[in-house]
C-alpha cells in the first residue's frame, strides 16, 4: 500500500492517477493524521479536515483517479484540531460520501500530538455516525490485547497500528493470532531481535544505499532495544554506527538469551 499526503485536489488526482496507471500500489491510504505544527499551521495534515469542502474535493480526486481499477482509497484522520474543534464525524461522513472504501480514526486531536491517552469513545461515536463503510480504530495499540480491547469497547471493524509496531514488527503476528484464536507466538529473545535488526539494516541499505541506510537504522535500533539489558555503551555505539559490518559486530555483543521484557 502507499500513503498519499496532499493538500490540493489537482495534485492528488495526478499522483493517484500515476499510482494507478503504473501499478505502483495495491491500496492508497490518504493520511490526514500528521499533528506536526509546521504542517498543521499551513492547513495540512490533521488540520485539513477542518476545511470540509477542500477535504471532500481531495478525496474525490483520488477516487476519480483510481476509477476502473481495483485500488481502494482509504482515509485516516484525527478527532480534530483541538477539543474545541472536533472534525472527525464530518470527516468520516464526507470521506464515505466521496467514495472512500474505509475510514480510520486516530483517537487524539492534533494538539495532543501523541501525548495522553487515546479517546476510544470517539471511535465508537464515529462507528455510530458512519455506517456505510468500515470504520477502523487507531491509538494506543501496543500489543494484541490492546487491539481486542479497542474492538470490544468501540465495536470498530478493524484496527490500524502506528507507533505500536516501531521496533516491534512481530506485533502483526501476535495480532493475527489473537484475531483468529490461535496461540500467541512467543516474543523474541534479544538474540532473535538482533537478527531482525540485521535484516532491517540489510533492507534499508539495499533500498537507500549503505550510508543512508545505516543512518536510518539508528533510530530503529533504539526502539528495538527498548527494555532489553543492552547497556549504555553498546546503545551509544549503535547510535553512531556507519557501516553494516560495524552494525553486525556490535550486535554480536548482545546477550542472545536475554528474554523479551514484558514491561517493554
Amino acid at each position: 500500500s502507499l500513503q498519499l499526503y496532499t493538500v490540493d485536489p489537482k495534485t492528488t488526482y495526478a499522483a493517484a492517477k500515476m499510482i494507478a496507471d503504473e501499478s505502483l500500489a495495491d491500496h492508497i491510504d490518504m493520511n490526514f493524521g500528521c499533528p506536526v505544527p509546521k504542517v498543521t499551521k499551513r492547513g495540512g495534515g490533521a488540520a485539513l479536515p477542518y476545511k470540509r469542502r477542500l477535504f471532500g474535493q481531495i478525496i474525490a480526486a483520488a477516487v476519480a483517479a483510481t476509477e476502473g481499477t481495483d485500488i481502494p482509497v482509504t482515509v485516516k484522520f484525527r478527532v480534530g484540531i483541538d477539543d474545541a474543534h472536533h472534525t472527525h464525524l464530518d470527516a468520516g461522513r464526507i470521506a464515505a460520501e466521496e467514495g472512500a472504501t474505509a475510514v480510520a480514526l486516530h483517537a487524539r486531536t492534533a494538539s495532543q500530538r501523541y501525548s495522553g491517552t487515546a479517546d476510544w469513545d470517539q471511535i465508537a461515536a464515529l462507528m455510530a455516525h458512519v455506517t456505510n463503510v468500515p470504520v477502523l480504530g487507531n491509538g494506543d495499540v501496543f500489543e494484541a490485547d490492546d487491539a481486542l480491547a479497542m474492538m470490544a469497547a468501540t465495536g470498530c471493524d478493524g484496527v490500524v497500528v502506528g507507533r505500536g509496531c516501531l521496533g516491534r514488527p512481530w506485533l502483526f503476528a501476535e495480532l493475527s493470532a489473537a484475531f483468529t484464536g490461535r496461540p500467541r507466538p512467543t516474543p523474541p529473545t534479544l538474540g532473535e531481535v538482533a537478527d531482525i535488526v540485521r535484516r532491517h539494516g540489510e533492507l534499508l541499505s539495499a533500498h537507500f544505499g549503505e550510508d543512508k541506510g545505516m543512518r536510518d537504522i539508528r533510530k530503529h535500533v533504539a526502539w528495538y532495544l527498548h527494555g532489553f539489558p543492552a547497556g549504555a555503551d553498546l546503545r551509544r555505539a549503535l547510535a553512531l554506527g556507519k557501516t553494516r559490518r560495524e552494525l553486525d559486530e556490535l550486535l554480536d555483543q548482545v546477550d542472545r538469551d536475554a528474554p523479551f521484557p514484558p514491561a517493554a
